[in-house]
């Protein structure tokens, strides 16, 4: 089974496109208004009209309330809503309830305590995105270019599907799908060149790694 990927933080037509030629499985338009990879929702739309049958679009939200959801469900044709704030499993249902949308929850992880916070939504979310936990008093919930102790999650099995992400690129996918044995994987800083602009050869060579090259050897 080949891994299934999602390119988070799009913007440019030219990527999305990029993205979807190279295989991803997924793609993730950032509605923060203090991340670098904010999108309005009316250019979310412009960009999600043409998507491929097959590829879902991910709106992620931090802490976002039913007037900002409604905004933007409203305008753009999303498939899953990613809730990547302090959310709780009785939101997480409140959401997958009144939207009728898959929810995929973003749970931060530093140490084992934050691991095992993951089971209280494994019942609630369609899926949880395992992703290194913010530094204290950072602006942006991810997407800072983090990775965490991939051990910590090694061979790990919750009531719904995962996805890895924190500090991934091209040059060490490989080795965390071989450690966590994770068959799902999210990018975003790992495949730009600064915050917020994503380059295309970065994006193919993140998406090829992830699928078909083998990965390193343990040492």
């Amino acid at each position: 089974m080949k891994t299934r990927v999602k390119i988070c933080g799009l913007k440019e037509p030219e990527h999305v496109a990029a993205a979807c030629e190279a295989g991803a499985s997924y793609l993730g338009f950032v509605f923060f208004e203090k991340s670098p990879r904010n999108v309005a929702a009316e250019l979310a739309r412009d960009l999600a009209v043409d998507v491929p049958v097959g590829v879902a679009k991910v709106a992620l939200t931090v802490n976002a309330d039913d007037q900002a959801l409604d905004h933007i469900l409203g305008r753009v044709p999303i498939d899953i809503l990613q809730l990547h704030g302090s959310e709780t499993p009785q939101r997480v249902a409140e959401v997958r309830k009144r939207y009728g949308l898959p929810v995929m929850k973003a749970l931060g992880i530093a140490d084992a305590s934050d691991v095992a916070k993951i089971d209280q939504f494994g019942s609630d979310a369609d899926q949880i995105l395992v992703d290194a936990k913010a530094p204290k008093g950072a602006a942006l919930p991810g997407g800072n270019g983090l990775a965490f102790d991939w051990k910590l999650v090694n061979r790990k099995y919750w009531p719904c599907p995962w996805m890895l992400a924190g500090g991934l690129t091209p040059e060490n996918v490989a080795l965390a799908i071989k450690m966590t044995g994770a068959r799902q994987v999210d990018v975003s800083s790992g495949v730009e060149t600064t915050p917020g602009q994503k380059d295309a050869e970065l994006i193919r060579r993140f998406i090829q790694a992830a699928k078909e090259k083998p990965a390193p050897k343990l040492v």
